[in-house]
């Protein structure tokens, strides 16, 4: 794994077509979506609703051409409907689903937070990926690095990040290497394809 949250696993397993690119892709790193009764497209992130799936890879511009395109009808065959704002939808949801994961991995010891005991567990070699809030501080951020062939999680926010430790705001956390760490990686990687950082978003509008 490394510090862009990719995780060398992601290669391997079922993969399937992108309707917005045209490509193929572990599913992984595709985001599902289906077709609810009320022909309204529904995002399945959690990837167990019933019904034939509809992929996009889990990336901001893929979904905004799959949106503007009616690639969901074509893949569809029928007319369908979309939630309001369906990129911005699906990245709250996906910021839910790596703050519950990591709530988890809280509740059963492996996830720690504060920069004492994330420099704790550093130094001891129990973490196996750090966390830092995207609007923490970038010196302070500084003084912690990604565990040795472990990943980095950095596009989460102070106050996302918090919910996670039952706190109002957190900026530094670590995962041990227990089941659920895995799971957060690759929840988090799909969430930094639809994710843009503030850095980002300033280069964007300069260019």
């Amino acid at each position: 794994m490394g510090r862009g949250g990719q995780s060398k696993d992601r290669e391997s397993g079922p993969e399937r077509k992108c309707i917005a690119t045209g490509e193929v892709h572990p599913k992984s790193a595709l985001l599902r979506f289906v077709l609810g009764p009320d022909e309204q497209i529904v995002p399945d992130i959690a990837a167990k609703l019933p019904g034939r799936g509809i992929y996009v890879l889990a990336n901001r511009s893929a979904l905004e051409r799959a949106v503007s395109k009616n690639l969901f009808s074509r893949a569809a065959r029928k007319p369908v409907t979309l939630p309001d704002n369906l990129p911005d939808l699906v990245e709250r949801m996906l910021a839910q689903r790596v703050v519950n994961l990591i709530s988890l991995a809280r509740k059963g010891g492996d996830a720690t937070a504060g920069y004492e005991r994330v420099k704790d567990w550093l130094m001891k070699e129990e973490a196996t990926v750090l966390i830092q809030a995207s609007d923490g501080s970038e010196r302070g951020k500084s003084k912690l690095s990604t565990p040795h062939r472990g990943s980095f999680i950095g596009w989460l926010t102070a106050d996302e990040l918090g919910q996670s430790f039952g706190r109002q705001t957190t900026i530094h956390a670590a995962l041990g290497a227990g089941g659920l760490a895995q799971r957060v990686v690759e929840e988090a990687a799909r969430l930094k394809g639809l994710r843009v950082l503030i850095g980002e978003e300033t280069r964007r509008k300069g260019s």
